[in-house]
């Protein structure tokens, strides 16, 4: 399952997918969130978590250890700057992660908080959804971000294929925030379908102007029961009003050939409303509700045999993860060399293996690519992605291993323990 398929494997495995949804959390690394998975009697196709693995700070070992929380408090957010990310990855080390957090908490004058908070990871009675997902599709263990750095750069990467040499969050001040052309200006000109799903605006209208104020009947609410105040007062009535909720096309059939769903922002919710983005302090539990809620509706609807979900990170948030970012072929103007650090990916659909893995290198640039050359062919894309692997090793390209009715149970989601 790791390996590239040939082109003629390729084509014929990509062609019987026809609506591509695309889900990009925040802020977590890949053994933070899904390296349990290889632990002592886990699986040993996943490069995860190993027993013994540590940082050392001040003299002491800090271990990796099980959460007992799924909510972190205000100051606990560590350091994801460019600056704090060279920090953790420590020339390859991988040792920096403890001594990054504890500089964090030091600044903000919380130093009485546990630095090695950032050495923690999750687990099946955490994730259920994840663990169900895990067992039944893809994990991508090579999946890094596009940066070694924060949000906006990586969401620049997933949706325009740069970030204009910026490591760092330095929005312009102006609206939108970035002006950077996006993939979606491809999928326009061929006529392609697409909706942007979000609970507030868009990213794609912050980061490319010709989307900022017009295309209203491409953007919809993931679930428009949970729309903070402002949105609801401000934009919903812009909204075509026969539009839906991306919950309400996938149970319809109704999807686009091209889905992308925003989650609801931490930052945003100081408009109203819970994060389900699971950006720290955010409860992972509430990121699992919104991927089970996405899951179900695609799952259980009638377009699920032909539908590819992905679900990945923005970037690491300042986590640890034990596998050194690899050097970078980039196009972008002041060059990165380097990719940021893994996250979790999980590839979602009837057409991928059960409890598979790949170990494909991928970044964020390769959603592009595979989402052009499936509806646009190839050539479009210029800059980082034309170097990208495509998402396309994981792709059975004889027959499923299992469809139909199989394909639609859902995982219970029950809190484990409480949140803080």
């Amino acid at each position: 399952m790791g390996e590239e398929l040939s082109a003629a494997d390729a084509a014929g495995a990509l062609a019987k997918v026809e609506h591509v949804v695309v889900l990009m959390l925040e802020n977590r690394s890949f053994d933070h969130m899904l390296g349990y998975l290889s632990l002592e009697g886990g699986r040993e196709d996943i490069d995860g978590l190993k027993a013994g693995m540590a940082n050392e700070y001040g003299g002491r070992s800090y271990p990796i250890h099980h959460l007992d929380r799924t909510a972190f408090e205000a100051v606990e957010d560590p350091d994801h700057s460019g600056e704090a990310t060279s920090v953790q990855i420590a020339g390859g080390e991988m040792s920096g992660f403890v001594d990054s957090f504890a500089a964090k908490l030091a600044q903000r004058g919380a130093a009485d908080h546990d630095p090695g908070l950032v050495m923690g990871y999750y687990d099946a009675a955490d994730l259920p959804v994840y663990d169900h997902l895990a067992a039944e599709f893809c994990v991508c263990d090579r999946w890094f971000c596009s940066v070694p750095g924060a949000t906006w750069p990586n969401r620049l990467y997933a949706i325009a294929g740069r970030a204009d040499g910026t490591r760092d969050d330095k929005p312009s001040g102006q609206s939108p925030l970035y002006d950077l052309p996006s993939f979606i200006r491809h999928l326009d000109a061929h006529g392609v379908s697409w909706r942007w799903y979000s609970y507030d605006p868009g990213t794609l209208r912050c980061v490319d102007r010709h989307y900022w104020l017009s295309h209203w009947d491409r953007f919809a609410y993931v679930d428009k029961t949970k729309l903070s105040w402002k949105t609801a007062l401000e934009e919903l009535p812009l909204i075509d009003e026969a539009s839906s909720s991306f919950l309400e096309d996938a149970a319809r059939g109704k999807l686009p050939a091209v889905s992308w769903i925003d989650p609801n922002f931490k930052d945003s919710t100081l408009w109203g409303g819970d994060s389900n983005d699971d950006h720290p302090p955010s409860d992972v539990h509430d990121g699992q509700l919104l991927v089970l809620s996405v899951y179900h509706a695609l799952a259980s609807g009638p377009l699920w045999e032909k539908t590819l979900l992905v679900i990945t990170y923005d970037e690491h948030g300042g986590f640890h993860d034990h596998v050194p970012p690899l050097p970078a072929e980039d196009d972008d103007p002041e060059l990165f060399g380097l990719y940021g650090l893994r996250v979790p990916a999980i590839v979602v659909s009837p057409l991928v293996a059960r409890g598979s893995a790949s170990h494909t290198v991928f970044d964020h640039t390769s959603l592009i690519k595979t989402i052009l050359l499936r509806f646009c062919g190839e050539g479009d894309l210029e800059d980082r992605g034309s170097h990208l692997p495509r998402l396309l090793a994981w792709l059975d390209s004889g027959h499923p291993h299992y469809m139909g009715a199989e394909t639609r149970s859902s995982p219970t989601l029950r809190r484990a323990r409480p949140s803080r």
